[in-house]
């Protein structure tokens, strides 16, 4: 772990991540597994249960939420969540990106839960060599059946990137990164002025504006890398042009090569992909030898990705009683949410 202290820099893509991608350098390796468990956290909290008043929020508070999306242990890297992103959407989106409950009582009728900020401790520091500021979003919760309900039109973002290249990214994205509701305590302002919610669009409108630049050293920007997964292009061929353009951002996307929808936005990531990192020897070697240790009960963990013989129930992580919690007299209750400072 030393290494990555030292080579953070190389790590991020200072050089494009020159002799580093084929083969797949072992501490690169342990750099990608490491952030995509930190984008895992946020469908590990969100609720999905619709029956619930919260669906659509994030079971955990702030303050314990490493601990109860079980990185504490599982991660040397430490971290404290500083912020948590909401989003909404003024177009019409699938399910599949806003979910509503059917609760009267909804902790919120528009907005949903998307993400979070956090920021490496003071332990997090000395293994990751610099004071990691983490945005990590949340994709889709369902599978390919949104698609078809999905409209894939293109609209101009020069209002968030400049009006140079006029680039152009999908309607649905830009929506849910600019919407707001000033009703909403969640979405007075959008996910963007929140710090955003796509992750390649959000890197990009981050370094476009000067965001990463401190205000009394400006000349110092601070560098920013999008490591995105499962995650084909947001825009077009000018925002390509504009993504390209600046020195301080670099974005390195993670896919398996069987995807079957590289032209689509985003639809999720499971624990199946970051397997395929610890082990993948390229395309040039080919075959899979686990390179950095990982628990292989982790594919099942979502899904059913593993043989009988490994002997680990499918889709093994679940919320107990699916939030229902007994009380004192005998009756139960939905207790599925942990109060932060922001809850009704």
């Amino acid at each position: 772990m030393d290494n990555i202290a030292k080579k953070w820099k190389s790590l991020s893509g200072q050089n494009n991540w020159e002799h580093l991608l084929e083969p797949l350098d072992i501490d690169l390796r342990r750099y990608i597994i490491h952030y995509g468990e930190m984008a895992q956290a946020t469908y590990d909290a969100f609720d999905t249960e619709k029956m619930s008043k919260f669906a659509g929020s994030s079971r955990f508070a702030k303050k314990d939420f490493f601990s109860k999306v079980s990185l504490d242990k599982a991660s040397p890297f430490k971290y404290r969540v500083t912020k948590f992103l909401y989003a909404t959407s003024k177009v019409d989106v699938p399910e599949a990106f806003i979910i509503k409950s059917l609760s009267r009582e909804a902790w919120s009728k528009e907005s949903n839960w998307i993400g979070y900020v956090a920021l490496a401790t003071d332990e997090g520091k000395a293994l990751l060599g610099r004071r990691d500021i983490v945005i990590a979003w949340r994709g889709t919760v369902q599978t390919l059946e949104w698609i078809n309900d999905l409209e894939f039109n293109m609209v101009s973002a020069s209002k968030l990137l400049g009006d140079k290249h006029d680039p152009k990214v999908h309607q649905g994205w830009h929506s849910i990164n600019t919407s707001d509701d000033p009703h909403s305590p969640f979405n007075k302002t959008s996910a963007r002025n929140q710090l955003g919610c796509i992750a390649t669009l959000n890197a990009v409108d981050i370094v476009a504006n000067g965001f990463n630049e401190p205000k009394d050293q400006p000349k110092k920007a601070c560098p920013v890398t999008a490591i995105v997964f499962a995650s084909p292009h947001v825009g077009d061929s000018n925002f390509k042009k504009i993504s390209s353009e600046h020195k301080d951002l670099r974005v390195l996307r993670v896919r398996n090569a069987p995807d079957i929808v590289p032209d689509y936005p985003f639809i999720g990531y499971t624990n199946v992909g970051e397997h395929g990192v610890a082990g993948t020897h390229g395309t040039h070697e080919g075959g899979f030898k686990l390179e950095v240790h990982r628990d292989v009960a982790l594919i099942n963990k979502t899904m059913d990705g593993l043989k009988e013989e490994y002997r680990v129930p499918v889709s093994w992580r679940c919320v107990q009683n699916k939030g229902m919690v007994q009380q004192v007299d005998g009756s139960w209750k939905m207790m599925d949410h942990e109060v932060d400072e922001l809850d009704p």
